[in-house]
Parts: structure tokens; C-alpha cells; sequence
């Protein structure tokens, strides 16, 4: 029996860490029959390292997603491996410079905002764009957010660069639908990756999944976000775009 997403060319950006997301939809990806190259920044030799643990081989290409020079390349670099189809993006960047988060909100400078928000939010744009020539129809874009409808603890001005994302989505699935391409973000619960532990004070804000949450939440299992992306990717879902699905638990749709 081939797997849901067999034949399919996928990019995968943000493995830094087994434990993040992005390593368990690579993973999930191959394992659904998947060819998958990866990006990284910005240490592409951590990367390659934990790239081993997958279940297949896979090409890691360093790229900033701030620097026009990389994305200009990458198309290229892509066509070496891939050939000149890609069948999806997965989109997992997130930064913000530590005077923007832990409890800063109110005296974060305008240069700190503005890099959360060129990484967090406008790469799904950018990067969406330098590889708009080898997207087919029926392609698909997916990123990862932690839900913008509410203020979370410690988490200051990636909120907002969440929001702009979650927003950047949605327009992008208006203007790349005619295209048959769909945008769609994973709004998953805290997992204990890399970007998580960036974050000044990240156990007081999970400590909410353990009082609130419908389902029990385990911050280290990484898989059913994984497996998110990975539906998400596949042709099951063809005719949704500008969606965001929570694989939260359900936190999401209760109140205090």
C-alpha cells in the first residue's frame, strides 16, 4: 500500500532538533513516500547531523530566509536535487531577538519587532515566491503557528509576528488558488523544540495545556503536529486553503 504522500517533492525547512516538528514531518514525509530536501540557518552542519536520523537520506541547502542572494539560488539548488517539480513547502521559521520576548512587550524596540517579523512572517511570502516557478498544481504550503487569538505569557512580540503569518496565509491562499497551490498553517500546541527553549519563561506559558487542555498534552511528542502537516500536504485535503488546523488538544475551543 503506497503512502498518502508517494511520488510527492517536499521542502522542509526549520530541523534543527529531533524533537522539533519539522524533523517528525520529514520523518512522517519519507515514510508516506516522500522525497524530501531540507533547508537550515544557521548551522546547515547541525542539521546534516540529525538529517542522519531520518529514515532516507536527505540534501540539506543553508538558507536565510532574510538574505534575497539565498532565495535567489535556492530554485537552482533545488532543481539539482529535486528535479523541477515541487509538490509542497513546509514552513518552520520562527525568531525573535530576546529584548522582544520574556516579559519585554512593552519596551521592545522597533529594529527587534521588525526582524520577528521578517523572519516569523514575511519568509512564508518570500520563500513561497522564490519557489513559485517549481510549484504544480495541486501543490501545497504549510506553516506552523502558536495561536494568535490570544496573549500568551512570555511570548510578547512573536504573537503579533504569529498574527502577520496567520494573516500572510490567508492572503496567500486568495492570490496562489487560482493556481490550484493551497496555503494552510498547523496551530500546534508548546513542544519542547529549540525555538521553545529561546523563550524566557516557555514552562509558565505550557503550564496552561496541563489545567486547560480537553486531551492530555505530552510538550514531548512532536508526531501528531508532524502528522498535521503531513494530511495537510497530501492531496486529502484538495480543496482547503486559508485554514488553520489546531493539533493543540482542543485548548483552543475551551474557556478558563
Amino acid at each position: 500500500m503506497s503512502g498518502i504522500l508517494e511520488g510527492k517533492r517536499i521542502l522542509i525547512t526549520g530541523v534543527l532538533m529531533e524533537s522539533s516538528i519539522a524533523f517528525h514531518t520529514a520523518k512522517l514525509a519519507q515514510e508516506q513516500g516522500a522525497e524530501v530536501i531540507l533547508t537550515a540557518f544557521p548551522r546547515p552542519t547541525l542539521t546534516e547531523r540529525i538529517a542522519k536520523k531520518l529514515p532516507k537520506p536527505a540534501k540539506v541547502i543553508e538558507l536565510d530566509v532574510t538574505n534575497q542572494e539565498h532565495l535567489d539560488r535556492l530554485p537552482g539548488l533545488v532543481k539539482e536535487e529535486l528535479g523541477g517539480r515541487l509538490d509542497g513547502i513546509v514552513h518552520s521559521i520562527g525568531f525573535a531577538p530576546q529584548d522582544a520576548l520574556g516579559g519585554n512587550f512593552l519596551n521592545t524596540p522597533f529594529e527587534s519587532v521588525a526582524t520577528a517579523m521578517h523572519v516569523s512572517a514575511f519568509s512564508l511570502k518570500s520563500l513561497t515566491m522564490a519557489l513559485r516557478e517549481l510549484l504544480v498544481p495541486g501543490s501545497a504550503v504549510v506553516g506552523l503557528t502558536f495561536d494568535a487569538q490570544f496573549a500568551w505569557p512570555q511570548y510578547d512580540w512573536m504573537g503579533p509576528a504569529k498574527a502577520a503569518l496567520e494573516a500572510t496565509s490567508r492572503y496567500m491562499a486568495r492570490d496562489l488558488g487560482k493556481d490550484d497551490i493551497r496555503c494552510n498553517l498547523i496551530s500546534a500546541g508548546p513542544i519542547g523544540s529549540m525555538a521553545a527553549k529561546s523563550i524566557p519563561g516557555f514552562a509558565e506559558l505550557a503550564d496552561v495545556w496541563n489545567h486547560r487542555s480537553p486531551m492530555e498534552w505530552n510538550m514531548a511528542d512532536p508526531e501528531p503536529a508532524g502528522k498535521g502537516v503531513v494530511a495537510l500536504l497530501s492531496d486529502w485535503f484538495p480543496k482547503t486553503t486559508g485554514e488553520i488546523i489546531h493539533v493543540d488538544g482542543g485548548l483552543h475551543a475551551v474557556g478558563a
